[in-house]
């Protein structure tokens, strides 16, 4: 299965988004944010094959929010959750960051995660208690684990506190900062050790329903700001607070906690 969907995936990419590449107009949801006729070819793309592979619901994010409710609640046995682009303010920008992501779940939680960023064609995947890879190769590809003073971060700050974000700003406990502007890679990023460290105000499921699990596959330790067991906090708007392993997210969630 999961090769049919690496395989579905990148077939996606090549067919309904890469030729879209600069090409589309974007338009704006009720929330705010952007989608682009790209956006709805993938997701309509990915939801076709998807069942052809396993015949299961496919919650995307370009759904209503009533109906993303109705197959959630319908999908306990088998769920497919797909993000058709994520980064869409990146693709319609030009700017190289931006990829596919797919996630099988039962039960409420993923059992198989894809996530593809067709620039750099690279392939993130995993299945639970499978281990996590990048092309081929298990990750992380990194294995120096840095003291905390010595990490590269992770840090979206749209949503944290504004008391947390201005003691990560005038005293961060890391020694350098990024933020591209696409959870699910940011997840697989930190999986393959180019993060060392994680934190996210707040991800809708099909932000973090694959990366999460590439992430914990790779020896990663996730929480959220509010919960210890990161599966049991708001399916849809989960905070993020990550690392490598669990030494280093406890010197992470420690000074999180203690900033917060």
């Amino acid at each position: 299965m999961l090769n049919q969907v690496i395989e579905a995936v990148k077939i996606v990419a090549q067919d309904e988004i890469m030729p879209r590449y600069l090409k589309v107009a974007r338009q704006r949801k009720s929330d705010g944010s952007m989608f682009t006729e790209a956006d709805i070819a993938s997701q309509n793309a990915l939801t076709a094959a998807l069942v052809k592979i396993a015949d299961h619901p496919v919650l995307g994010e370009e759904m209503p929010f009533e109906l993303q409710k109705e197959l959630w609640q319908a999908g306990d046995g088998g769920l497919w959750c797909i993000d058709p682009i994520d980064g869409t303010s990146n693709f319609v920008n030009g700017l190289p960051y931006f990829a596919v992501s797919v996630a099988l779940m039962r039960q409420g939680r993923s059992v198989l995660g894809v996530v593809y960023d067709p620039v750099a064609d690279e392939i993130f995947y995993a299945e639970a208690g499978k281990g996590a890879f990048l092309n081929g190769i298990q990750l992380p590809i990194k294995e120096y684990i840095p003291d905390m003073c010595h990490c590269m971060a992770g840090v979206d700050f749209k949503r944290i506190s504004a008391k947390l974000a201005q003691q990560l700003a005038s005293a961060p406990p890391y020694s350098s900062q990024r933020n591209f502007g696409a959870s699910t890679l940011d997840w697989c990023y930190t999986a393959a050790g180019r993060f060392d460290v994680y934190l996210h105000g707040g991800q809708k499921l099909w932000d973090y329903a694959a990366g999460s699990l590439i992430l914990e596959e790779s020896g990663g330790v996730v929480s959220t700001l509010n919960q210890a067991d990161f599966w049991t906090d708001d399916v849809w708007q989960r905070s993020v607070v990550a690392a490598r392993n669990m030494d280093l997210f406890q010197a992470w969630h420690a000074w999180i906690e203690a900033a917060k």
